[in-house]
Order: C-alpha cells, then structure tokens, then sequence
C-alpha cells in the first residue's frame, strides 16, 4: 500500500480505502463485512466511509460492529461519516439537511453507530439550500473544537460554494472544509478536472473519490450484457442499465480492455491505477461485496509505476475515440 496526505493537512491515508455504499446493510451480511474489513486492514488500507444514509444508518452499525469486534488500534485507521439525508426512512424536517441541529445530531448518531468517540472526516453530503452556509461552518467547526471530528468536508459541492466555506471560515478564524469527495473515473472525468483539481490546487484540499469503476462499467463484469446479481440487474437502478446499454460507453470500454489486456491486467485494474494517477487525488474509495473481489482490486497500486506517459496517452486517446465526437464536443463546450 502507499499513502497520501489528505491535501496539504499532515493526515495519511491509504491511496485506497474501502466503501460501504450499497454494500453494508444491504449485499453485504456482518460474516462478509468482516472479512472485507479484516482483508482492507491487512492490505494496508486506513480509511473506511460511510454515511447516516447508507442502509438508513445500517451500514455504519455493520462497519462499526466489525471494527470493534477486530480490535484493530484505533489510532491505526481512520473512519468517515457524512450528513444531509438522514438515517430514517422518510426523515422528518429536522432529521435531514445541513442545519446546526442536524449536523450536530447526526454526528452524535454516527459516533454511536460506529462505536467511536470522533469522526475522523465528517462530510457534508450535497449542500443544502435551505441552511445559511455560515450557519453549517459554524456547526462544523463547533464539533471539531469538541473533538469529536477532526477534518470536515463536502461532497459533491460546487467549487463556488466550497471557496465561500472558507471564505467564511477565514473571516471568523474557523476550521475550513478539507476535502471533498466528489465522483471520478475514467467515463466521468471532467467535473474533478476541470472544477475540483483547480481548486485543490488553490485551496489545499485533499479528495477522496468514489466509483472508480464508474458503478461496475469499467470492472468488465457487463461485457456479455447484464449478469443476474449484479447491481444493474437491480430493479432500482434502470440508469445502470442505460448506461450499460450506451453502445459509445461500451466502444470506449472495449478499447481500454484491450490496453488493459496489452498490460496483462484486468480492466478494472487499469480503471483504478489511472484514477490513482492524478496528483489531486488523495484516495480512491474501492466497494466490494467479498474478500476476493476486494484484494484482487487492492493490486492497483502495483499498476501504477507501470502507467508511463504513452500508456497514459493511449488511454486518453482510447476514451475519446470511444466516447465519439459528439459526446467530446460536449465536453468541450462545456470548458473539458
């Protein structure tokens, strides 16, 4: 494993860490769930994320349960949570968005789901229109100086909003977000390249992106079609299978296949060395729903000196000729 400073904050995480969404509390049982964890641990991995949201709160319950029942020293691992939606099925006003008693609140819920005295990152998950900004900085800032988190940070949130959080934080000598963690892959790139990589660059953030293998696309499991058990299989996901179906995302799979295929490496391999490439990101954050899956994944890292600037460019080339033209003057208006 190698480690990366969460931006320019003294904190190291693995380059990559373990999900829990749609996994824990959901595909993932508490046998499976220990055996990924322990697998993660073993390998090097010091960072696991979670959210109030995920399996309504489940998954943190199942993560928090392993990791205690491991007895791994906490001072070895670092653990996540994020705040917007809510734990509870149909959450009540005051049980979602980004408000000083919901953030507060949430923070104390997840502390005891996941059996921890502090969050080591607590993110604000997607902004919240109807919350002053001011009003979450402070509450953010008021649960590090309680100690009970020790970085925040937000994902998915417009570079504008982010500068104005620290806008505010500087003007009232507060903690400022951290991180982000924002989607990043190599069918979904050009928000983080062209939005969130600046702006780590400027304002010293570190990033902890998710779907690397662009929700299973880039892991070749949908080469021949949609496998029975796989998430596009899932009645809840029809825009799984649209894009499984987008015969311009296939072309530029089928294309990286066979570079993977001249490197002697599955796809999904070379999906998450590429990602790990990118100096603005500090982590990739992998899902898996059993051990196997999740160490064979694991053996990225080794990938990565092997991504020479040609290799590099052959991807790049091997994306934009599958994505087609239409699609990259797309891109292209929009600033890509």
């Amino acid at each position: 494993m190698i480690y990366r400073r969460l931006g320019d904050s003294g904190l190291k995480l693995s380059a990559l860490s373990l999900g829990t969404w749609l996994t824990f509390g959901e595909t993932v049982d508490r046998r499976a769930a220990r055996e990924l964890v322990a697998a993660a641990l073993d390998n090097g991995v010091n960072f696991f994320d979670g959210a109030e949201n995920y399996a309504h709160g489940d998954a943190e319950r199942l993560l928090g349960d392993v990791l205690a029942d491991l007895r791994h020293p906490r001072d070895a691992w670092c653990v996540s949570s994020k705040v917007r939606f809510g734990a509870v099925p149909d959450p009540a006003p005051t049980q979602q968005g980004l408000s000083h008693k919901h953030v507060v609140e949430a923070c104390n819920q997840a502390l005891q789901r996941l059996r921890v005295d502090h969050l080591d990152l607590y993110f604000c998950h997607r902004p919240d229109p109807d919350t002053p900004l001011e009003e979450t900085v402070f509450a953010m800032d008021t649960l590090i100086r309680q100690g009970k988190v020790l970085y925040w940070g937000t994902s998915e949130w417009p570079a504008e909003a982010i500068r104005e959080a620290h806008r505010i934080a500087r003007l009232h000598h507060l903690q400022a977000p951290r991180m982000e963690q924002p989607q990043y892959n190599l069918l979904h790139r050009r928000r983080f390249e062209t939005e969130y990589a600046p702006l780590a660059r400027e304002l010293g953030l570190g990033t902890t992106i998710w779907s690397p293998l662009a929700s299973g696309l880039l892991s070749g499991k949908y080469r021949d079609g949609i496998p029975t058990g796989s998430r596009a299989a899932a009645a809840g996901n029809p825009w799984l299978r649209e894009r499984v179906a987008d015969e311009q995302r296939q072309r530029a799979i089928r294309q990286l296949d066979a570079i993977a295929a001249d490197l002697g490496v599955a796809l999904a391999h070379l999906a998450i060395a590429w990602c790990l490439m990118h100096p603005a990101v500090s982590t990739v954050i992998l899902g898996a729903r059993h051990r196997e899956q999740l160490e064979q994944n694991l053996q990225a890292v080794a990938l990565v000196p092997r991504l020479d600037r040609e290799t590099m460019r052959r991807i790049g080339k091997a994306v934009r000729a599958g994505l087609g033209a239409r699609l990259m003057a797309r891109w292209r208006r929009r600033g890509s």
